[in-house]
């Protein structure tokens, strides 16, 4: 419980000064060590793509239910779908925000690992070393491949849901949602792409979690 929580202590202080490198230094100091941070922060961006899913599933429900609208308070459903729409924003910030941190972490990780192979004497190890280290930045590259390709499909389906979002907002009538409608289709096939690319970033994330842990 004291290590946790002296963890706890030195990644909230050393985030506050920003300071990545003295950041990894410490926390090796209370036993957490690059490759601890690395498998954090993987699951971090994981479970964020999994909630931006969720997420853009439910602006896309929102919108679905603004365009069925057959009266009551327009202003209302409109409402809602925007809330929805502005969920979705912070959803994919907060994606590409994990992706950077993991980023951030392989480099240092990796650069660590490079160095410290240099200190070995004996060759077989060394090799052993080596080899290792390549086969992780392998998987680690593909990992970032699958994330930035879902990372990629997010931008196209936010600019569709704000020119929505705004065209509805000067036109809050029926004349005007039955003229996005034929949008609403492709803006439908978008996200059903993002969430099939972020379904493959996901399972690569497990699939690179388990190898560094040596699952």
């Amino acid at each position: 419980m004291k290590r946790y929580l002296s963890i706890a202590i030195v990644a909230t202080s050393l985030l506050l000064t920003g300071c990545q490198s003295a950041y990894y230094g410490a926390m090796e100091k209370v036993g957490y060590h690059k490759r601890d941070i690395m498998v954090d922060r993987v699951t971090d961006a994981k479970e964020s793509q999994e909630e931006a899913q969720e997420q853009f599933s439910s602006a896309l429900e929102e919108m679905q239910a603004l365009l069925n609208h057959d009266g009551g308070d327009l202003e209302s459903a409109y409402n809602k779908a925007k809330d929805e729409y502005e969920s979705s924003q912070d959803a994919a910030d907060d994606v590409s925000k994990r992706i950077s941190k993991v980023e951030d972490v392989a480099e240092a990780l990796f650069d660590e690992w490079q160095a410290e192979i240099g200190e070995i004497s004996k060759a077989s190890l060394r090799r052993n070393s080596e080899s290792k280290l390549r086969e992780t930045q392998r998987s680690y590259e593909q990992l970032v491949r699958t994330m930035k390709r879902a990372e990629s499909k997010m931008a196209p389906v936010l600019t569709s849901m704000k020119d929505n979002m705004l065209y509805l907002k000067h036109n809050l009538n029926a004349q005007a949602i039955g003229a996005i409608k034929g949008e609403f289709a492709s803006l439908q096939t978008d996200i059903s792409g993002l969430i099939k690319e972020m379904n493959k970033s996901i399972a690569e994330s497990n699939k690179f979690i388990a190898s560094i842990e040596g699952k």
